[in-house]
């Protein structure tokens, strides 16, 4: 008779390890998925969140571009509106 092999547990705990981690990553995905959404659709409500945005950029690359082009593309949007 073939008798059967009892599996290492160690096998179990990186199997259910795993299962959770990408449990958990595609969670956190759809929360920064569901923030970044909220960020663009409605900018007025979250202006202490952009200006974080733009200094952080600011600190890392020095230069004012992102900050610049936004504000034309509003200007534009606010133009077109009226």
């Amino acid at each position: 008779m073939i008798e059967k092999k009892a599996r290492p547990g160690y096998r179990r705990i990186l199997k259910t390890s795993a299962k959770t981690l990408i449990v958990i990553e595609a969670v956190l995905f759809g929360v920064s998925y569901a923030g970044w959404y909220r960020l663009n659709t409605n900018r007025e409500n979250y202006p202490s969140v952009l200006e974080a945005y733009y200094q952080l950029g600011e600190t890392f690359s020095g230069d004012k571009k992102i900050r610049a082009y936004d504000e034309g593309i509003w200007q534009q949007e606010q133009q077109a509106k009226k």
